[in-house]
Formats: structure tokens, C-alpha cells, sequence
């Protein structure tokens, strides 16, 4: 099991040079990894950081914990320009990039606020079609593609990322929709959410129906991980039960983020990353 901090990059969480603070005391402490949100809004007047940017000075900040979004909303990137982002952060982060990818949550207003499509369906096609585009960029040898929302001449597009045969793609999606789970048994790992009013947080029992889904539909044999956001809160030894209950449900990432949806005082939320992954 690893455990991984993931940290909304709203209000003060936003400022890079916080951003960089809490990788490192991450690191210091023992965690797997450091992940944030990719938005534009979520609501009108939201402080937001760009992921990008926190990303890379994370990079630059450490030496070993996984960094990534979770999720980038692919359908409002451009496939090429994402997967070019990613090689270089994979680069400067000597390897240590994972791609959480999703159609985008909420629409309303990240997508509709400037002009872009909320329908599901063809997000969820514009998505397919990215993850096409960038694993066939990220190969290094000659690719074109015709799809109905990209299109690319033949090109060689370089450099290739560290990781090979690519950076780890984990996709996100809403249970109990389907589709999501579908396509990220094509790839590297699952990031799944519950679907419902406040995105509640899933039960090991549901984790484990998701992971028995989406294990009959995976293709080849490489490793694949399961994540789950949990609170882990309270006494050590019932964080110690909770780490183990998922693990019994399949999970092989546990992300915890700041208390009270992400309105927990940051020097709370620095003091308890500082005291380590609890439960291990």
C-alpha cells in the first residue's frame, strides 16, 4: 500500500511556494506521493493554482515521491501540447509523473464558463481519442492520426518520456457509470469516485466491486493500480484498520487531502502531513 497527499489548489493551497513546502514535507515524512487538482473555476471568485506550474516546482523541490494531477481534464486540453507538458515534467521529475486523466468535473462552470462542451458523450469521445494521440506521441517513432476531434500529420515527436514504455496513465471516472472503468482497464491504473450530490466517498465493499469490474476487462499484464481517497483520520489504530480494510478491497493508493473539503487550516493540515502516513 502507498499512501499519497492530495491537496485541492484553492485559496492558500494555490501559491506555488506553499505547494513546494508541503512536497517537501512530504517527502521528509514518508509519503508515496504529492497530487493536486486540475481546474479553471469550480465556482466564481475560486483562487486557483495552475497544476502545471506546482507540479514542476514540486519536481524541482524533491527527489522521490510520485507527482501528478489527479485528474487533468483532457477534453479541454490539446492532446499534443499535454503530452509534451507530461514528457518534460517526467523529465525534470527524473520519472516520477503519473497522468490522471478524466473527462472534467464539474462542467459547470469549469467548461461552460468558457464556452466549451459539457455534453458527456462527446467528451468521453474526445477523451478516447487524446489517450490515443499522446501514447502514440509519447512513442518516439513516426505517428499520424485522423480521428473525428484530432488530427495530426505524420510526425516524430521527441523526446520520449523517462518511464517506458510510457508515463503511467490512471484514469478517473464516476461509479457506478460504466465507461470509465472500461477504458481504464487499458491502461495503468483507476482512480474511481462515487457519483452523488458532494462526490460522498466510496466504501471498501463498493472499491471492491469496481476492482472485480474493471480486473475481468484488463488487457495485458503490467501492473496496474487502484486508488482510493480516504479519510484516515482519528486514533492511529483505527487508521490502521481503515489502511487494511482497503487494501482488502483492492486499493493500492490511499490519497488523504485536508479536512472539511479542503477548508482545513493549512499549518493542521502541514502538522499532519509532517507526522507521516498514518496507520503503517
Amino acid at each position: 500500500m502507498k499512501l499519497g497527499v492530495n491537496v485541492p489548489n484553492f485559496g492558500v493551497f494555490a501559491d506555488p511556494r506553499m505547494l513546494v513546502a508541503l512536497a517537501v514535507d512530504a517527502e521528509e515524512a514518508g509519503w508515496d506521493g504529492l497530487f493536486v487538482w486540475d481546474h479553471m473555476l469550480v465556482w466564481d471568485g475560486n483562487v486557483v493554482g495552475d497544476p502545471w506550474i506546482l507540479l514542476a516546482a514540486a519536481a524541482a523541490a524533491t527527489e522521490r515521491i510520485a507527482l501528478g494531477p489527479m485528474v487533468t481534464p483532457v477534453p479541454r486540453r490539446r492532446p499534443w501540447k499535454l503530452a509534451r507538458e507530461a514528457v518534460s515534467l517526467d523529465q525534470l521529475s527524473n520519472g516520477r509523473l503519473i497522468l490522471g486523466v478524466g473527462i472534467g468535473f464539474p462542467p459547470d462552470p469549469d467548461f461552460t464558463a468558457f464556452g466549451e462542451t459539457v455534453d458527456e458523450r462527446l467528451r468521453a469521445e474526445m477523451l478516447d481519442e487524446s489517450l490515443q494521440v499522446i501514447s502514440g506521441l509519447w512513442t518516439g517513432r513516426p505517428f499520424s492520426f485522423a480521428g473525428r476531434h484530432y488530427r495530426l500529420d505524420e510526425m516524430v515527436f521527441l523526446p520520449t518520456p523517462v518511464q517506458q514504455p510510457r508515463i503511467p496513465i490512471w484514469v478517473a471516472g464516476m461509479w457506478p457509470n460504466r465507461r470509465p472503468f472500461r477504458r481504464a482497464a487499458r491502461f495503468d491504473g483507476v482512480f474511481p469516485i462515487k457519483a452523488g450530490q458532494d462526490m460522498p466517498m466510496l466504501e471498501p465493499a463498493e472499491l471492491a466491486e469496481i476492482v472485480t469490474y474493471v480486473e475481468r476487462r484488463r488487457e495485458g499484464e503490467g501492473p496496474f493500480e487502484v486508488v482510493t481517497y480516504a479519510d484516515l483520520g482519528g486514533e492511529p489504530g483505527r487508521a490502521a484498520e481503515a489502511v487494511e480494510e482497503w487494501a482488502e478491497a483492492g486499493a493500492t493508493w490511499i490519497h488523504v487531502g485536508p479536512s472539511d473539503y479542503g477548508m482545513e487550516p493549512v499549518e493542521e493540515f502541514r502538522a499532519r502531513i509532517r507526522n507521516g502516513p498514518p496507520g503503517l
